[in-house]
Formats: structure tokens, C-alpha cells, sequence
């Protein structure tokens, strides 16, 4: 425990939420079902939270990792145990990492968010309708200090289950940053890397509008397994053999590594609070995400976020040794 520190920071950020009620439909990009989300304000230190309430009873599933339930070209997120601590199987809620990302951007703290449906709507396969929506409803201060997690020995984890060359690790930085490497075998995408300091300013302008992508020739093989049920030209990048299909063509010219980076954001998010660290990733996915995220709740559940309320801002530091995971 003596290697673990709570720093107090001269830091004035309060905790945000929504300041009014939102509504989202669309379909589900990998179910091809309609569903609905409803987003309430919520008070302070409450975090995000996600209720399925087209089910009875009704599952309520806080955003965290321990919640995540797959990780197979998105991530869910639902309840494991039932209120007897028996397994459950129901109230999964996937392709969360979007609106997560959103919620990041946007610097929304905390949130209730109904969903009727077992998929978060797609709406253009990036996070900025969400992000948009946020700051034109408005976006409400709470009388309590944001809290984050400070990076201060490396934490790594490598080999990942669907790429043996895939890896990601967290760093010590002054602030929240992303090194990302990605190597697709395609003449559009193919290998690149992509480095760069992220808030919520930069976050609309740089990340939010990177939509998702695949690929045409995978299309048959992920519908006949239930993934890209709902996937379209107007959710999604779609590449053949050369180019891309979307009439409107790319966003941005390295469109495809910044979704990589939106979702990784998404999933980070799932930690519980923002990063103070760097993130170096190498053709990570969702599984890799949210193991390192899983990795960080490890050191958390050893720490104690608690803090005098005289505290001007508390900074929970991660760092009980140079940690590296073999998946």
C-alpha cells in the first residue's frame, strides 16, 4: 500500500452530467434491431449508468469493466450475477464504446441512460451525434471535484488472444494521451500510427466523427455469426478490395486509425474516470481494451477513493509495480 498515493492537486474541474433529458433511436449495428436510449442528468460521484428497461425486472448495469460481458467486435456490457449472486444471462447491452466515448468528450461524469433494446442505436457509426447532441441540450456542473487516475509505473499487457503482435500498455504523462499503431492488408487502410494529447476540446474536431468500419468481403461471414446485422453505408465505412464504397468518402484522411482511437477511448472509459497517463496500443481491440481496463480496477480495488472534503481535487495513483500481463 505505501506505493500507492492519493496526490492532492490545485485543480478546479467539477464533475458535469447532462442538463436535460435526451433521446436517441436508431438500429443496432450488429443486432439490426430498433432501439431506443433516454439520457438523464445524474448527481454527483454516481458515475454512468445504463438500465434496461425493456425487460422485466429491469437490469440495472453500472459502466464499469467488471460488467463487460463480450468483447467480439464491440463491447457489451451486462449483468453477471443476479440479485441471489447466480449467473445471469440477461440485461446485456452492447456496442457501448461510442456513447462512452462521447460521454468522455463531451466531459459528462455521470448519467442515467434507459435503453430500451439490447444495442445502443448506431446513429452514424461514430460518436458525434451523441457528443453534438450533449452540448446543444446543455451540459450541467455538479457541486463536487472531478476525480482521475494517475498513471505512475508502467502497466502492460501483451499477446492478445486475436493477435499475438497486438499489445497496450498505460504510462506516467502530465496528460491524457494516445499512441496508436495499427497494420490492416489493405491498400487504403494498411499500417499507421497515430499519436496525440486528447481533451474535450480537441475531441469533437479530431476523434468524434470517425466512423466505424469493415470490410465487404466479411460481410456474409459476420451476418451468418449475428454481428453487422445492421450495418449500412450510413453507419459505417464499408471497403472493397480497393476503395470505399460511402459516396461521402473519408472524414479524415486516417479515418480508420481514429475510430481505433475513439474506441479505445470508449472502453478506457469503463474504468470509471478519466486518465491522467499515456496510452501506447498496437492492434488492440476490444478484448485488449478491456483487459487493461480490468487491469486498472485491480490496482483501484487495493486504493481507496475516499477524500476530505477540504481536498481541492483528489488524483487516485496507480503504480504498485511495473505490471505485465501475458493474455
Amino acid at each position: 500500500m505505501e506505493n500507492y498515493a492519493v496526490l492532492k492537486k490545485h485543480q478546479t474541474e467539477l464533475q458535469c452530467t447532462v442538463s436535460n433529458i435526451l433521446y436517441f433511436k436508431g438500429i443496432g449495428l450488429h443486432t439490426g434491431k430498433e432501439s431506443e436510449i433516454v439520457i438523464k442528468p445524474a448527481k454527483a460521484d454516481s458515475g454512468i449508468t445504463f438500465v434496461r428497461k425493456d425487460i422485466n425486472p429491469k437490469a440495472i448495469i453500472k459502466a464499469k469493466a467488471e460488467n463487460v460481458c463480450s468483447t467480439m467486435l464491440r463491447t457489451s456490457i451486462g449483468l453477471k450475477k443476479d440479485d441471489s449472486g447466480k449467473d445471469a444471462s440477461t440485461g446485456c447491452i452492447s456496442t457501448v464504446e461510442h456513447l462512452m466515448s462521447a460521454l468522455w468528450g463531451a466531459g459528462i461524469d455521470n448519467a442515467l441512460i434507459e435503453v430500451y433494446g439490447c444495442e445502443i442505436p448506431a446513429m452514424d457509426g461514430s460518436a458525434r451525434v451523441f457528443y453534438e447532441s450533449f452540448y446543444e441540450s446543455g451540459i450541467k456542473q455538479l457541486n463536487a471535484k472531478r476525480k482521475y487516475i494517475e498513471i505512475l509505473k508502467p502497466i502492460i499487457i501483451e499477446n492478445g488472444s486475436e493477435d499475438k503482435d497486438a499489445s497496450i500498455a498505460l504510462y506516467p504523462s502530465d496528460d491524457f494521451e494516445i499512441s496508436y499503431d495499427m497494420d490492416f492488408n489493405h491498400p487504403l487502410v494498411q499500417s499507421g500510427s497515430f499519436h496525440m494529447k486528447i481533451d474535450g476540446f480537441n475531441f469533437h474536431s479530431e476523434i468524434s466523427k470517425a466512423r466505424t468500419f469493415g470490410f465487404l468481403k466479411d460481410v456474409e461471414y459476420l451476418k451468418k455469426n449475428g454481428l453487422a446485422l445492421g450495418g449500412s453505408l450510413d453507419n459505417a465505412l464499408v471497403l472493397d478490395e480497393t476503395s470505399v464504397l460511402n459516396k461521402d468518402g473519408l472524414r479524415y484522411e486516417d479515418e480508420f486509425i481514429r475510430h481505433k482511437v475513439l474506441d479505445l477511448i470508449g472502453d478506457l472509459y469503463l474504468s470509471g474516470y478519466r486518465i491522467k497517463g499515456m496510452v501506447r496500443a498496437k492492434k488492440t481491440g476490444h478484448d485488449m481494451n478491456s483487459k487493461i481496463v480490468k487491469k486498472i480496477e485491480e490496482h483501484l480495488n487495493e486504493v481507496s477513493l475516499s477524500v476530505e472534503k477540504k481536498e481541492e481535487n483528489s488524483f487516485v495513483s496507480i503504480g504498485k509495480a511495473a505490471a505485465t500481463l501475458f493474455a
